[in-house]
């Protein structure tokens, strides 16, 4: 791969639990949401442009919120995940106003996306150290069904105000995914993380590895997972029309499973944080102002 790896932010979330926009609400103290945060990290890495997938409804708050700064650094791009941008022989329900879920969004950006890319969640940090990674290994290893993802314990990215979903994973000895499963309502109970099945709370391992939804893909990926949204949208429209999601790592691990593709699975050691609730914001303000503190980051990060 010889293009230059662009970073690629899904923003079209409607943040319900959050009760907000969240992926442009502040957390600095000039009001930076954890978004600037990010593109500032993926830039000290080596990124130079950005493609923010939102709802087109949007965009105006987030020229004004967040890419009026960003772009006298980055190169930013819109893309839109727009409802109705569905495969031949599907329409949008009656009643439905959620989008088709983060592989619907992934999809938004083909034909945006030329070369190798990043794919990332607008509302999680992720730290510093993971975006050189992901960046060294889209720039220097990466090919067509060969892709990565940057993991995380389990146990390092929960939260105290209510229940989270993971994709848990496992690694082959060649360090590659071989398995993904979608994990519904994590808690943390005195310090450990437990999961909710068949109305029961189970332990789960705190060391277990989890998608945070931090992906190296080329273009390639849009023509593997086409037939694959599709097939979902058969297979749950009916039964479940204005809620059903398809996300990206229930997809790839689809496509891992299938041996479609091989998932490099790459590690970080930096923490990460986030705002799923928002309870967890106080926390994310503080953490972010530490790191200004310290000077991790200037205090006015564009300058």
């Amino acid at each position: 791969m010889s293009k230059k790896p662009t970073l690629v932010i899904l923003a079209a979330g409607m943040g319900s639990r959050y009760g907000g926009m969240k992926q442009i609400d502040g957390v600095g103290n000039h009001g930076e949401p954890i978004i600037e945060f990010s593109i500032y990290d993926a830039r000290e890495a080596g990124f130079e442009k950005v493609v923010l997938i939102i709802r087109r409804e949007h965009e105006e708050a987030f020229r004004k919120a967040l890419t009026d700064r960003v772009s006298k650094n980055m190169k930013v791009e819109f893309a839109y995940q727009d409802m109705d941008n569905l495969p031949e022989g599907f329409t949008v329900p009656e009643g439905r106003i959620k989008p088709w879920g983060t592989t619907h969004a992934l999809l938004a950006c083909k034909g945006v996306v030329k070369g190798p890319f990043a794919i990332i969640n607008a509302d999680d940090f992720y730290g510093r150290d993971a975006y050189r990674v992901i960046y060294k290994y889209l720039s220097e290893e990466i090919s067509d069904d060969h892709y990565a993802m940057v993991g995380y314990l389990c146990g390092n990215t929960l939260t105290d105000n209510g229940t989270v979903t993971r994709g848990v994973c496992e690694k082959d000895e060649e360090g590659n995914l071989s398995r993904i499963r979608e994990v519904q309502k994590i808690i943390r109970r005195n310090g450990r993380p437990y999961f909710q099945e068949d109305g029961e709370w189970k332990p789960l391992n705190e060391y277990s590895l989890v998608s945070m939804n931090f992906w190296g893909f080329t273009p390639k990926i849009f023509k593997q997972v086409e037939p694959l949204f599709a097939n979902f949208l058969k297979e749950h429209l009916d039964e479940n029309p204005t809620t059903c999601e398809y996300v990206i790592p229930t997809t790839v691990g689809e496509l891992v499973e299938n041996g479609t593709c091989s998932v490099k699975v790459l590690s970080s050691n930096d923490k990460w944080f986030g705002v799923t609730y928002k309870e967890d914001k106080p926390e994310v303000v503080e953490k972010i102002q530490k790191m200004k503190d310290d000077g991790v980051y200037p205090d006015v990060l564009w300058q």
